[in-house]
């Protein structure tokens, strides 16, 4: 039965489309600009986006199971749209932290405000919890092609970066395997790593010098809010304090579901080195 992926053409989306489409699963993928959409032949493609829900009726029509990427404000209005259209199994794109946030106010939940809503709702279900993107470094490309260096806060923070691909292969998994039913799969990349030690990964990959300063937390802050405003900006800083203080440890999910390791921040510097030409 045809699989809906929300956020197709997103960053993640996009490429659990490619493991599907390379699974032999038919596809389904929503998009907001499907002339744009680039999408694999013999995927059926339906205009729309999850922040307007008038236009799921139609993509969630005949569909079994969904692939739902993270958007918390439309979270009930897919609910609702996909208990109309019958959908049984919804596939959650979540987060590590949304364990932290059901303790805390539901005010501040994000991750956790989607799983609840999907698990109140009586789906079968399946929640993705990865840790921090490997790619969440390419925002360091400016000051790298500018400056040599890299400024961020809490260089003793140890965290479990993991590679995009990584979690669109488990996503492939979870969404053809119904054994992962009810299931909170939380994943990283193999290693505990430090932004340091991405810089020096990075450095190898050009072949030159990067320098890594740490800023203090009121300097990133200051540095952050502008773009960000003041919550997220402290939401940021607040989770690498807490990596700092709680040093993350490899999760071992990637291999176990896909048969391979995950990819290695070294590995992911290499595939992505023109960035930060």
């Amino acid at each position: 039965m045809t699989i809906l992926v929300t956020g197709a053409t997103a960053s993640v989306g996009r490429l659990v489309v490619d493991e599907l489409v390379a699974a032999g699963a038919p596809v389904r993928a929503l998009t907001n600009k499907p002339a744009r959409a680039a999408l694999p032949a013999g995927v059926e493609v339906a205009t729309g986006y999850l922040g307007k829900p008038e236009s799921l009726p139609a993509a969630l029509q005949g569909i079994d199971t969904v692939y739902l990427a993270p958007l918390p404000a439309y979270v009930d209005d897919f609910v609702r749209c996909a208990q109309e259209a019958g959908v049984r199994r919804v596939v959650v794109l979540s987060g590590e932290p949304a364990e932290y946030e059901a303790q805390g106010d539901p005010a501040n939940w994000h991750y956790y405000r989607v799983e609840r809503a999907i698990e109140e709702a009586d789906f079968e279900w399946t929640f993705l919890r990865p840790g921090q993107f490997m790619n969440n470094t390419l925002d360091w490309a400016p000051t790298i092609k500018s400056e040599g260096v890299v400024r961020a806060p809490y260089a003793a923070a140890v965290q479990t970066p993991i590679d995009l691909v990584d979690i669109a292969a488990v996503a492939r998994v979870a969404l053809l395997d119904e054994s992962f039913n009810h299931q909170k799969l939380v994943m990283s990349g193999p290693e505990a790593i430090t932004q340091p030690q991405e810089v020096e990964h990075i450095a190898a990959a050009l072949g030159r010098e990067i320098k890594f300063e740490e800023l203090t937390p009121q300097q990133y802050l200051d540095q952050l809010e502008p773009f960000t405003g003041l919550e997220t900006a402290q939401w940021l800083l607040d989770g690498f304090r807490m990596m700092a203080e709680h040093p993350m440890t490899p999760e071992p999910t990637v291999a176990n579901l896909t048969g391979r390791p995950a990819t290695p921040y070294r590995d992911w510097a290499l595939r992505n080195v023109a960035a930060f030409r």
